[in-house]
């Protein structure tokens, strides 16, 4: 694995540093653009894996960073959120985080975006986060992602039963 530069990986990690972390950002060889793909390239459960999926919740960008191990209900999560959630286009991806699809980090964006953090990932001690392109990931917790996002915790899924 080697440590290429890329503008909007030195973004997050400017970020990161600017909430006074320093992971070690993991370069891939190849995209990790799935959660599975991630998961199986570091060892890790699926669960452990937070996806960045960026919305729209009344044509305002939200950014859900939701574990690996399931999907985002929009329909429930946009009635709990008081809005109707649909998802992005790449461009509104792309102008929300400056970062393109497959490897939207938590931060580093040009501008702060509304963040709903999976309160499932806080079954995980360590869970992995896309640091800006779709080759990198970097390590941090649940109360971590939401320190340096801002974000809501939140279900993303319908309660069970």
């Amino acid at each position: 694995m080697s440590s290429p530069s890329h503008a909007a990986v030195d973004r997050v990690a400017d970020a990161l540093a600017g909430h006074g972390l320093t992971p070690e950002i993991v370069w891939f060889d190849d995209a990790v653009t799935t959660a599975p793909l991630a998961a199986e390239a570091l060892g890790v459960e699926v669960g452990q894996i937070a996806n960045s999926l960026v919305f729209t919740i009344d044509d305002e960008p939200i950014l859900v960073l939701t574990s690996g191990s399931h999907r985002v209900d929009t329909e429930w999560l946009g009635q709990q959120l008081g809005g109707v959630i649909r998802r992005a286009s790449k461009e509104t991806v792309k102008e929300a985080t400056g970062q393109v699809i497959g490897g939207v980090a938590p931060l580093g964006h040009p501008a702060p975006v509304r963040t709903v953090v999976d309160v499932q990932l806080a079954d995980y001690p360590a869970v992995w986060a896309a640091a800006g392109h779709a080759k990198t990931v970097f390590p941090t917790s649940f109360q971590e992602l939401v320190r340096i996002t801002g974000g809501t915790p939140h279900a993303v899924e319908a309660p069970q039963g």
